[in-house]
Parts: C-alpha cells; sequence; structure tokens
C-alpha cells in the first residue's frame, strides 16, 4: 500500500481508526499500527467471532452483534486512551454513524485520533476477499453477493465530519 500522506508519530495516546471495503486492508494495517510502542488493537472481527460463534449469518445479524460490542468497548478504550495508552480500533469506520461513535470516544478522552481511508477499488478487494475465504484464515467468510450488499452501505469519509484523515491507496 501506498500512502498519499504520512503524519508524525504522535507524542500523546492517539485513536487509530480505519475506513475501507471489506478486504481493503484494514486488519493489515491496523497489526502493523499497533506494533507501535504503547499501542493495542481492539479487532472487532476477532471479538464477534469469540462472542457469537455461529450466530452471524446475516447484515442484520451483524449490525445487532456489532452495537453489542460497540457498547461493551467504548469504556475500554476511553480507559486506555486516559491511561496514555494509543488505541486502534480495527473497526469498520465505514458509515457516518459508526464514524460519529468512533468521534465522541476521542472527544471524550481528549485525544488526538487520525482515520486512516484505505481507498481500494472493489475488483482489487474482491480478489482478496476470494483469496482471504480460500486460505480460511478470517474468521468470517464473505461471498461477492454478500460484499456487494454491504458495499451498498459504504461511505466514503469527508473531511466536514471532522476527522484527520488519511488517504491510503492500494
Amino acid at each position: 500500500m501506498q500512502t498519499t500522506s504520512r503524519p508524525a508519530v504522535p507524542s500523546a495516546p492517539t485513536l487509530h481508526l480505519v475506513c475501507g471495503k471489506i478486504a481493503s486492508g484494514k486488519s493489515t494495517l491496523s497489526a502493523r499500527l499497533a506494533s507501535a510502542p504503547h499501542t493495542v488493537r481492539i479487532s472487532e472481527d476477532s471479538l464477534l467471532a469469540q462472542l457469537y460463534p455461529g450466530q452471524i449469518a446475516s447484515l442484520a445479524d451483524y449490525v445487532a452483534c456489532a452495537a453489542r460490542l460497540r457498547a461493551a468497548i467504548a469504556p475500554l478504550a476511553l480507559q486506555m486512551l486516559q491511561a496514555g495508552v494509543s488505541v486502534v480500533l480495527d473497526f469498520p469506520a465505514n458509515t457516518p454513524a459508526s464514524r460519529a461513535w468512533m468521534r465522541d470516544l476521542f472527544q471524550q478522552a481528549s485525544t488526538p485520533h487520525v482515520l486512516h481511508y484505505l481507498d481500494v477499488p472493489d475488483d482489487t478487494c474482491k480478489a482478496r476477499l476470494r483469496l482471504r475465504n480460500e486460505s480460511g484464515l478470517h474468521p468470517f467468510s464473505t461471498s461477492d453477493a454478500q460484499f456487494d450488499e454491504i458495499t451498498r452501505h459504504f461511505v466514503p469519509p469527508d473531511a466536514s465530519e471532522g476527522f484527520h484523515i488519511v488517504r491510503v491507496t492500494a
């Protein structure tokens, strides 16, 4: 991946957010960001797979389970940020509503943030998705039809939402 700009390494605890379609590289980038000192990664996919095994079979199931997870994770993320630990929130910041929840987190914590926007074409994402499905290493398998259904809800971030956006291209 190539970034169009690189932020300076922040000295204060920072909330890192990721936005991008399925298989755009959000978790890969999140893992890389979390390798920085005093930084932890919270992975939605991993937690959903552990908390709701076999229970997420539709978009509606995901929405319900993800909402419960966000309610539980928010206080933990705030405590970590306030304790001086940077947090990489590996949750999709793919809609204005999800980003509003994330904005509330860094505002409550009074910490800097970066919204990493992975701007990757659909055909690249689908090719990666097929490879990911074949590998069996990801906790969820997603078909091309499910990709299309979920992607219909994707809204790229806009500067008017109040985020420091770093655009990452394939």
